[in-house]
């Protein structure tokens, strides 16, 4: 017999369902096997790949806890399912970049590759219709999403993370190159990390492999058409409960 009662659908995004419970205090969060892309451009079902991303999500979570992070992690339940927190999401998107990659190649004269130091911390408007610009100081300062003093907790969170993550990622040989976090508030005003780290979210390189597109261990290989989505899932799943517990079941 579970602690809760699942209650109806709360949210429905790309990657996951958010539901509501019998207790106030507590959603459940469904992880789904739906691949996108390009702003769901491109969209596939990649069997497994949910029940991965929780259980990588969940591992990294209690890792960062247990470093004293706050986060909105409760505990998992069954193969694709974690118990959260509610908190009021805020809308942007904190994107830490310790390798040039990506977008940022196409969109700066930077070879692909090149380390970045300090990391880079990038903030974008979190929404789909506006395709999640890139926000300037003037912006963000306009948009009033935070205050000065929110900012500055949020970036310190931020960088905090990428810190213990890295030393995490280093330890097991893979290159943590860039990856993007959300944060929201509690009931109480609490500043939590919310939503997940997966290689949904992150871009994972494998540290003994040379070729560019082989090393590859996230989600890069569905955009980029390399296959092996899941093989590579489960490469790092393998790897980080090599090096974390198991997930705590929640109770």
């Amino acid at each position: 017999m579970t602690a809760y009662q699942l209650g109806p659908l709360l949210y429905e995004g790309k990657a996951k369902r958010v539901f509501r419970t019998d207790q106030s205090d507590l959603l459940a969060v469904e992880f789904k096997d739906d691949a996108t892309a390009f702003n769901a451009l491109k969209k596939a079902q990649l069997q497994g790949k949910g029940p991965l991303n929780c259980r990588i999500s969940a591992l990294l979570l209690e890792h960062l806890a247990a470093a004293g992070v706050p986060t909105h992690y409760r505990g998992i339940d069954g193969d694709r399912w974690m118990l959260v927190q509610p908190v009021r999401v805020i809308p942007l998107e904190v994107v830490i970049r310790n390798l040039a990659a990506g977008s940022l190649c196409r969109q700066l004269p930077i070879a692909a590759g090149t380390p970045l130091k300090p990391p880079l911390l990038d903030l974008y408007y979190k929404d789909d219709a506006f395709e999640d610009p890139l926000l300037t100081e003037a912006r963000l300062e306009w948009l009033a999403l935070v205050t000065g003093e929110q900012r500055l907790e949020l970036e310190r969170l931020a960088r905090w993370i990428n810190a213990l993550l890295r030393d995490l990622f280093s330890g097991v040989q893979l290159e943590l190159v860039d990856f993007k976090l959300e944060f929201g508030f509690t009931t109480g005003g609490e500043m939590v990390l919310a939503d997940e780290i997966s290689p949904d979210t992150c871009r994972l390189w494998d540290c003994q492999v040379e070729d560019p597109s082989d090393r590859i261990l996230d989600k890069d290989r569905f955009r980029q058409d390399l296959g092996g989505v899941i093989e590579a899932y489960g490469e790092v799943l393998k790897r980080v409960q090599g090096v974390c517990p198991q997930p705590r079941v929640y109770r």
